[in-house]
């Protein structure tokens, strides 16, 4: 998905515009991760670019697409520039040493709550 999304409507009200964008975004999302997955493919990934307008756009990470939209609405922008991109991913191992890492603090935050 490329998109150049209008925050400007002779009848509908910018909170309504930004609330169907939003929807919009979310079945977009919705609809490609159920697509059928590659042989040796974990997951569907998604490269993000937000920006006023293409040439502008920079990469953000999928969980601040909404982020993005309410700081346009905030801003009183006429107009952004959002791109999705589908990609394959691939899910990594941790290495032994941060697996030992994140255990040892989950233990330690149980006993401070403790």
């Amino acid at each position: 998905m490329r998109k150049t999304f209008k925050l400007t409507h002779p009848k509908i009200k910018v909170p309504r515009l930004v609330e169907a964008i939003k929807f919009e975004v979310k079945k977009y999302l919705k609809r490609e991760r159920r697509k059928e997955l590659p042989p040796k493919v974990d997951f569907w990934d998604f490269d993000c670019r937000y920006g006023v307008d293409e040439a502008s756009s920079e990469v953000i990470h999928v969980s601040a697409i909404n982020k993005c939209i309410s700081q346009a609405e905030a801003e009183q922008l006429e107009s952004f520039y959002l791109e999705i991109l589908v990609k394959p991913g691939h899910r990594s191992k941790r290495p032994k040493e941060e697996q030992v890492n994140a255990e040892d603090s989950a233990i330690e935050n149980k006993e401070k709550e403790e």
